[in-house]
């Protein structure tokens, strides 16, 4: 399989913690699995990660904590310590107040022969892997006092660290850092993927994500609503349907790119490139005067305009059967007589960069919710468009793109690290798990915008052309950074574009 979409055996359902607590609860209460054997369950998934990871691993220092995820991090111990391994347990909070099936777990490790220590601020690490079972998903407020030095110790010990179902202080549910949080090498999640790991701050504490859903029923996760849902590409693909022998460009659509005002005419000519490699039958530009020129010298296919004003663009948007409007477009005068047109077409419309600004400020868009369009905020933009800060965009992502989408209609993409999509097509909003850091750079966004033109001209749906079009996206930055991440250039993904979109799998 092509590992730049290979799904890693993670699961397409995502969950918040309350209901990977809800499903425990059905397994232990509706299924009669005790808890205890979901521990030991959990502890053997750990466990085989981290041989099959560290198959020389000789010592192993377990930071527990008071509460279930504690309770893993002792059966780990017992685990080890039938294997050989020289194993010590750093004990962080009272442990008077372990109770229930951690008890049990902490008791077999003791039998084991474990070694305990608590936890102090001057502890040494020896050579070995660190486990985190800490905290789990059970943190409510930002870390303090001891948990947190500990945090700090492990993020300082220079060892691997493995993490048991979330790494301590990062919130599941939403990829934010409650405070401080474990920078892991390896994170297990178990029974339900929880759905701030692959979002937000997740990737960069989760470090390689691995996924053990503990032999539970199906029955159980048929009586638990997830709540987003993991895009896989493979899936997506297998939408596209066959282009038939006798097709012409009339079958594909008409995209129109609206923008490039002066010094940015690269933004359309990214964006136009983009759309001709995902397979738009036609494609226009309506730019400054001046940037005719490059924009034909670089892609003769696209058939470009000079316009200086909104009442000469109105005759080309006649055509159009998709609008892309933003790459490159301004918050002036010249930005706003463009958008002020686009705004009072019918046809399906693509709204990125300064066209959200725009219609954050309340400017020149009268209908601020339609049904036929894809906004694609970034989260400074998304924050403009809710009237709030960054960081609060930041700190619950998936509330703020459902808010998005609530407000102004149609598909809305959240970009960032785990780009989320939330639609009124459908009830869960999706989440790509695909992209990396070297897609940091300039015009990534502008080539995104064509990619989503193309795919609305060629009859997909807001939700589908938007779910479809992200992955695409990502998994082209993916294949462009196996030459490495540094250095990439938002071109770079152009033919990538095209072999994706022409792939079956």
């Amino acid at each position: 399989m092509d590992r730049t979409i290979a799904n890693n055996n993670l699961p397409t359902l995502l969950y918040r913690a309350e209901q990977v607590r809800e499903l425990d609860r059905v397994a232990i209460e509706g299924e009669g699995i005790p808890g205890f054997t979901l521990m030991r369950r959990a502890a053997k998934a750990a466990f085989n990660v981290l041989l099959a990871q560290y198959p020389e691993l000789e010592k192993l220092t377990i930071f527990c904590g008071v509460g279930n995820n504690g309770g893993d991090g002792y059966a780990m111990a017992s685990l080890a310590l039938q294997r050989g391994i020289e194993v010590l347990i750093v004990q962080c909070g009272d442990a008077g107040k372990i109770a229930g099936d951690a008890l049990q777990a902490r008791q077999h490790a003791l039998q084991d022969g474990a070694a305990v220590v608590e936890f102090s601020a001057g502890l040494e690490l020896e050579q070995g892997v660190v486990v985190d079972s800490l905290l789990g998903t059970g943190l409510t407020g930002d870390v303090r006092g001891e948990a947190g030095e500990a945090i700090a110790l492990i993020n300082d010990c220079q060892l691997p660290v493995l993490a048991i179902d979330t790494p301590s202080g990062l919130c599941s549910d939403t990829g934010l850092v409650l405070g401080k949080a474990i920078y892991a090498d390896h994170t297990v999640s178990f029974i339900g993927l929880k759905q701030g790991l692959l979002t937000g701050a997740g990737p960069d504490y989760t470090g390689a994500l691995h996924f053990h859903d503990l032999t539970v029923p199906a029955s159980v996760f048929q009586q638990v609503a997830s709540s987003s849902e993991r895009l896989d590409l493979p899936g997506l693909l297998a939408q596209l349907p066959k282009r038939q022998a006798s097709a012409h460009k009339g079958h594909f659509g008409h995209v129109m790119v609206t923008g490039g005002d002066s010094g940015m005419a690269g933004a359309a000519a990214m964006a136009s490139q983009a759309a001709c490699r995902v397979g738009a039958g036609l494609i226009s530009c309506a730019t400054r005067p001046e940037h005719i020129p490059a924009i034909i010298s670089r892609s003769p296919e696209v058939m470009a305009h000079g316009v200086i004003s909104g009442q000469e663009i109105e005759p080309l948007l006649a055509s159009a059967s998709v609008v892309v409007v933003g790459p490159g477009l301004g918050q002036g005068a010249w930005g706003e007589q463009l958008l002020q047109k686009v705004a009072q077409l019918t046809v399906p419309l693509v709204v990125d960069a300064d066209a959200l600004n725009i219609l954050a400020a309340g400017r020149v868009v009268k209908e601020r919710q339609r049904d036929n369009w894809i906004l694609t905020p970034h989260p400074g933009e998304a924050a403009r468009l809710l009237g709030c800060s960054t960081a609060e965009v930041q700190h619950d992502r998936f509330a703020a793109v459902k808010e998005l989408q609530r407000r102004y209609g149609g598909a809305v993409i959240l970009k960032g690290a785990g780009t989320l999509v939330a639609a009124g097509d459908y009830d869960q909003v999706g989440l790509c798990p695909y992209g990396n850091p070297g897609m940091a750079t300039g015009g990534m966004g502008d080539v995104l915008s064509g990619v989503l033109g193309a795919l609305l001209a060629q009859g997909f749906s807001p939700a589908n052309a938007a779910r479809l079009g992200v992955c695409l996206h990502a998994v082209a930055g993916d294949r462009a950074a196996a030459v490495g991440q540094r250095g990439m250039m938002a071109t770079d993904l152009l033919p990538h574009l095209r072999t994706l979109i022409n792939q079956k799998t």
